[in-house]
């Protein structure tokens, strides 16, 4: 197939992009809906379903041990990740250092 893009006008041109863009979606989703069949089959011949395989869609989140502790209040801790307690920017402004509210 030839087409003659140098005689087209720029606005053929856009649809002809758009129309080849939607091609290659298109050809995209139905690899993928192939690949897709082709996986369930294979889980369902070994007895499971894709979900069973995939985990089902849960996420599992770890847990991450605390890693600092709050002098004056041994039950307030810190990972060390995310936003910063009060209690430790309060010691970190006083002039503390980190290492002095690590947990031992």
């Amino acid at each position: 197939m030839n087409i003659d893009l140098e005689n087209m006008s720029l606005k053929e041109l856009r649809d002809l992009q758009k129309a080849v863009g939607r091609q290659i979606d298109g050809f995209e989703a139905k690899k993928k809906e192939k690949a897709m069949a082709a996986a369930q089959q294979a889980a369902e011949e070994h007895g499971f379903s894709l979900k069973d395989l995939l985990g089902g869609g849960k996420s599992v989140k770890s847990t991450v041990a605390p890693k600092y502790t709050n002098p004056e209040d041994a039950s307030s801790t810190w990972t060390g990740r995310g936003r910063q307690p009060l209690w430790v920017k309060g010691h970190l402004d006083a002039g503390g250092n980190l290492d002095d509210l690590l947990i031992k």
